[in-house]
């Protein structure tokens, strides 16, 4: 792979943070995470600011309504679009404005990833978009199509190169064949590997920039996803099931970058110091028998997964935790 946008030593976000006031929290994330901030996202102000409300305000001509079982897509842009596209232009304006006077090299951008969208948004008829195969193709298509839009307006304003991290949830659940059915008698039909694998990498190639995925589910598909040409993979490392190292140790050989979660994404309730933080990294690298400078040359930590549900007191820290495990990882202790 062509060597990553970002520096050794460096650590970010995964995305979401509490409160409702995008200036304050552009200023939090640009000044504790100033070598690869990411765009905050805040899931509290409710409708058309969640991962799915807030992707579907990126699509191309798909505009989507809230309905009682939640989004759905729509003839007309309507209020609920509306909203969404506002909530976007707002967070954009106020990382512009918190980034005035600072010059970070590299900017990330979180959306909802193709799987993740189309599985939390209805047709008309009440079915996921995911289950009808024209319709899948037309959201992906203009998914690609507004994130590539949204990375050329990010990298505008901000001068930054744009990293695109697409976030799939659900996707371990489209493979596994659990997302139940409008009745909720039945579930959706698994969607083949072959096929998921297909679909994502048409998006990660069409948005004109690197791509990162991320699923903290315990089991994330981090052979589909490498080779989907994902740039990065992001994980909660803290709950990655063991049956997935080999998956782990693949990526490395193939010098993949693991973005980590290792730092709680609320209070532990005892402080964490850095070594206790970072032992997960640590000991995932000694356990697949990689020298633990991999940690530099092919790691990024991360906080465990969104911060939406954390106190803006241990916002703080997580993310200062999560900048010193960065800069730790390229003088990482000895192998035991």
């Amino acid at each position: 792979m062509d060597a990553a946008p970002w520096p050794a030593g460096i650590a970010t976000g995964i995305g979401s943070l509490p409160g409702t006031d995008p200036l304050e929290a552009a200023r939090i994330v640009l000044g504790e995470l100033p070598d690869l901030p990411h765009l905050p996202e805040l899931p509290a102000r409710g409708i058309g600011a969640d991962v799915v409300g807030r992707t579907a305000g990126l699509l191309v001509d798909l505009p989507v309504e809230v309905v009682t079982s939640g989004y759905r897509t729509a003839a007309h842009p309507g209020r609920d679009h509306r909203r969404a596209v506002d909530l976007l232009r707002r967070d954009l304006d106020a990382f512009e404005e918190a980034a005035d006077g600072l010059t970070p090299s590299v900017v990330k951008v979180q959306a909802a990833g193709p799987w993740t969208l189309t599985a939390g948004i209805e047709l008309a008829r009440g079915h996921r978009v995911l289950t009808d195969k024209g319709a899948l193709r037309e959201f992906a298509a203009s998914l690609t199509e507004g994130l590539a839009r949204h990375v050329a307006e990010v990298a505008k304003r901000t001068g930054a190169r744009v990293v695109v991290q697409l976030d799939e949830p659900t996707l371990p659940a489209v493979l596994r064949g659990l997302l139940p059915t409008p009745s909720k008698l039945g579930t959706v039909a698994a969607v083949p590997e072959p096929d998921a694998r297909s679909l994502l990498q048409s998006v990660i190639e069409g948005v004109g920039a690197d791509v990162v995925v991320h699923c903290c589910a315990p089991r994330p598909p981090i052979t589909l996803l490498r080779e989907a040409g994902a740039k990065a993979i992001a994980f909660d490392v803290n709950v990655l099931d063991a049956e997935l190292w080999d998956q782990v140790g693949e990526a490395w050989e193939e010098r993949t970058t693991l973005f980590l979660g290792v730092t709680p994404s609320v209070d532990p309730g005892h402080p964490p110091d850095l070594r206790s933080v970072a032992k997960p990294a640590l000991d995932l690298a000694d356990r697949l028998g990689f020298p633990r400078s991999v940690l530099a040359s092919h790691a990024v930590p991360t906080p465990s997964c969104g911060l939406a549900g954390a106190t803006a007191a241990w916002v703080r820290r997580a993310l200062a935790l999560t900048r010193d495990v960065g800069k730790a990882f390229v003088e990482p202790p000895e192998e035991r």
